[in-house]
């Protein structure tokens, strides 16, 4: 039977480059320099720490952040930027989570939109990624196709198409 999976990776290493091309990128602006900015990326969490001085330096440094993971290949949805950062002394931090696989509830959400679309294809959760199954390869594209108009805030990716 012809299957495919849904699920959401974050490359590692793609990560890591974005980090380190955004502190290369911060210490030549000049609207950073003689500033207090700290990026540090925890690749075994997939967590990403973030201290400036002020709030607006934030905002631009998260923005930058973003753009930068982009244009390496990473979806901006695959940043939780919905934790507000927090004033220690005169610094600011925040601590940016990056989603590297589908939540359980995510994945109960995708099994639901697949089997409202009236298709005849069977989807299963197996921890962090959806399997889809079904007798036609048309089938699994007609679920490909419906995905792209899913706005579940995460990036879905697919994979092991097999027929």
């Amino acid at each position: 039977m012809p299957s495919f999976d849904f699920t959401s990776k974050v490359d590692a290493q793609a990560l890591d480059n974005a980090v380190n091309v955004v502190k290369k990128e911060i210490t030549n602006r000049f609207d950073f320099k003689g500033s207090h900015v700290v990026i540090d990326l925890d690749k075994k969490t997939f967590k990403i720490n973030v201290e400036t001085e002020d709030d607006m330096k934030m905002t631009q440094l998260l923005d930058v952040l973003v753009n930068r993971a982009h244009k390496q290949g990473i979806a901006p949805e695959a940043f939780d930027l919905s934790k507000n950062g927090s004033q220690i002394g005169k610094a600011w931090k925040k601590e940016v989570e990056v989603r590297n696989g589908i939540k359980q509830e995510d994945a109960k959400k995708i099994v639901k939109l697949i089997k409202d679309a009236g298709l005849k294809v069977q989807a299963s959760i197996h921890e962090d990624v959806v399997r889809v199954t079904g007798k036609k390869i048309d089938d699994l594209q007609s679920v490909i196709q419906a995905s792209k108009g899913w706005d579940l805030g995460v990036p879905l990716q697919i994979e092991n198409m097999r027929s």
